[in-house]
């Protein structure tokens, strides 16, 4: 459905986009995941033809994207990070608003309406303006406005910032629902819990290219981590963080506050050498935890960075 090949994008001395390459296909929920700075907004605004690039080359549904292919550009859906309403209109309003602006037919338009304000749960607050609106429910009508006119690919840059888990939990939901009636999805999210749970296939991004991508489950088998073990309350001494350093398959450990973090490989018996030893130093302890790797791993391991840069 989308297909992007050597995509060059420089800024002056800076190079934004640097030979990005990227395929996504129809159907997909598929998260665009990368540090402030990667190029993820770059890459949307090139996509929709909203900033001119340097070179390669950028397809929607089997044809090139440019400037003036509305017949494209009325096939998708913009959800931005921003919330983008008229604040003098309401709920109604604005969904009609943006939904005019890709159907013409009053009598369709309507039905359309009607069905977006029901998607996004905004059936009691439809004669509501914007400023009154919780800024979960002010999320909400921003998808409906990027949604109502059913485009079969709808783009989310960061949706679910700054609202409480019950709106999240809504908009996640609706997410999914929208994939299932049809709808390509691109998501972009610094929320990797949100990633895991709905995005069927994941590209990060940095410095301007794509350095990994596939499921989740093929992202995690890139990385060393394959458990993470945490241990509180644990007095240690320097001696024992060099002996469990030295144990086998375990390549990082972390002590701060009396609580022990150790990264291992995807061996078996992680948990058990690192107790066994424990135990054989008469070393007290409290809670004990063992994590299979996210995608945060993922992120840290092959970024290096952390999520929230």
């Amino acid at each position: 459905m989308v297909h992007i090949e050597n995509l060059v994008k420089r800024y002056g001395d800076l190079v934004a986009l640097n030979h990005l390459n990227l395929d996504i296909k129809e159907g997909e929920v598929f998260g665009l995941l990368g540090p402030n700075g990667s190029g993820k907004t770059t890459a949307i605004n090139c996509m929709l033809s909203l900033l001119k690039y340097d070179k390669g080359t950028i397809e929607i549904f089997g044809e090139p994207m440019s400037p003036d292919n509305y017949q494209v550009k009325k096939q998708i859906g913009i959800v931005l990070q921003n919330v983008a309403v008229f604040e003098e209109l309401t709920v109604q309003e604005n969904i009609d608003y943006f939904c005019g602006l890709y159907i013409s037919e009053k009598k369709k338009r309507k039905q359309l309406v009607e069905e977006a304000i029901q998607f996004v749960g905004l059936e009691d607050y439809r004669k509501m303006c914007p400023k009154k609106l919780s800024g979960g429910l002010l999320r909400r009508l921003n998808i409906a406005c990027g949604i109502a006119h059913k485009p079969r690919l709808i783009i989310l840059d960061e949706p679910t910032v700054a609202v409480d888990p019950q709106s999240r939990n809504k908009i996640l939901e609706g997410i999914q629902e929208l994939n299932r009636q049809g709808s390509t999805i691109i998501y972009t999210s610094h929320y990797m819990e949100e990633v895991e749970q709905i995005c069927t296939r994941i590209a990060i991004m940095d410095h301007g290219r794509t350095i990994a991508s596939g499921t989740k489950e093929e992202l995690k088998q890139m990385i060393k981590t394959g458990e993470t073990i945490t241990i509180e309350s644990v007095l240690l001494d320097e001696k024992n963080l060099r002996e469990i350093q030295a144990l086998n398959h375990v390549f990082d450990v972390h002590y701060e506050s009396q609580i022990l973090t150790v990264r291992c490989t995807g061996a078996k018996h992680n948990l058990i050498r690192i107790l066994n030893y424990l135990q054989s130093q008469d070393l007290a302890f409290g809670r004990v935890f063992s994590e299979l790797p996210t995608l945060n791993d993922v992120f840290l391991e092959i970024t290096g960075k952390q999520l929230r840069d």
